[in-house]
């Protein structure tokens, strides 16, 4: 007896390392094959914007600049890079997708930092509108974006979204139809935002682009755009 309690420490530090190098295995395996997936999404992208006549660059820089100071970009920038942009037409409307990447402070030292990933997409609106963000609300919102918000006057829509416009005349006009309805219940809503800026539609997301996506969030913005009237377009 006397020597299991004394044999009892080093069964427990063996379990302990044990358990350690078999987590550390397990999370590498795991980003390892996370990589061999993003990378084949790669492949698949220049692959099927060829099959669909689009066009495709696997890298570009200066291509976005113009949006500096927009979600989800810098408030300035020269030379941003975008990765896989591509570009062509889906359900008639012209179309731009692309992964822009930066180097954030918090994304660690310099020898392992990693750049941080955002998939945008963007559609040509019918018309130029006026500048509108529809953010669904959270606590990052709440903390950090001071902006002033435009209340609907629907709580159920004012309770779960902040709509941030130049032209509340125009916003109302634009969500007041079928717009507002189909946001309270597209399970796409509770987890992109939307923006509209200089008669173009855009979303975007956390992370690599996807091939499984890109449907996805085409068709979102076409159907958001589809519940828009045409009068609003021209009245704006």
């Amino acid at each position: 007896m006397e020597k299991l309690v004394h044999a009892l420490p080093a069964v427990v530090m063996f379990i302990l390392v044990a358990g350690m190098f078999t987590l550390v295995f397990t999370v590498s395996s795991r980003g390892r094959r996370k990589d061999r997936q993003t990378g084949q999404g790669y492949v698949q992208l220049a692959r099927d914007a060829a099959e669909r006549g689009w066009t495709y660059e696997a890298r570009t820089k200066g291509r976005i600049d113009g949006y500096s100071g927009l979600r989800p970009f810098p408030a300035s920038g020269l030379n941003l890079t975008a990765c896989h942009y591509t570009t062509g037409l889906f359900r008639g409307r012209a179309f731009k997708y692309f992964e822009y990447r930066f180097m954030s402070p918090m994304s660690g030292t310099d020898a392992n930092r990693q750049p941080q990933l955002r998939s945008v997409f963007i559609v040509e609106a019918p018309g130029p509108g006026a500048f509108m963000q529809i953010l669904r609300l959270n606590m990052l919102d709440r903390l950090f974006d001071r902006r002033e918000s435009t209340p609907l006057g629907e709580p159920a829509f004012d309770k779960s979204f902040r709509v941030i416009t130049d032209d509340e005349a125009f916003t109302r006009n634009a969500l007041r139809h079928g717009l507002m309805p189909y946001l309270l219940t597209e399970p796409l809503a509770d987890k992109t935002s939307l923006q509209l800026h200089d008669g173009e539609l855009f979303t975007w997301y956390t992370g690599p682009l996807t091939p499984q996506m890109t449907d996805e969030k085409l068709s979102y913005l076409c159907d958001v755009l589809d519940r828009i009237p045409t009068h609003v377009w021209s009245a704006a």
